[in-house]
């Protein structure tokens, strides 16, 4: 099991070795206004999952929304750090 510096870790490193085959690299190369999409369609899909769906399937939702989240971390610059200080 993952938590969220885990994820950060991989995903980090996902970018950092460039694969073309990596759906994280493919999302940073599609850029920001394209993650920034993603994070709009995958916040719409946690609060559809909270209000119709099965607690496992809104937990799934939320990971996506994290996913895409530290995609754009990434792609932004920042790091885990960055956000803790604001929580």
């Amino acid at each position: 099991m993952k938590d969220f510096e885990d994820l950060y870790q991989e995903l980090k490193e996902k970018a950092d070795q460039a694969d073309p085959q990596s759906g994280t690299v493919k999302e940073l190369e599609a850029g920001i206004h394209f993650i920034g999409k993603k994070i709009v369609e995958e916040a719409g899909e946690v609060w559809i999952a909270s209000e119709y769906q099965s607690d496992d399937e809104l937990a799934e939702e939320i990971s996506q929304l994290i996913y895409h989240a530290q995609v754009m971390m990434i792609a932004r610059g920042l790091k885990p750090e960055d956000i803790y200080r604001f929580l």
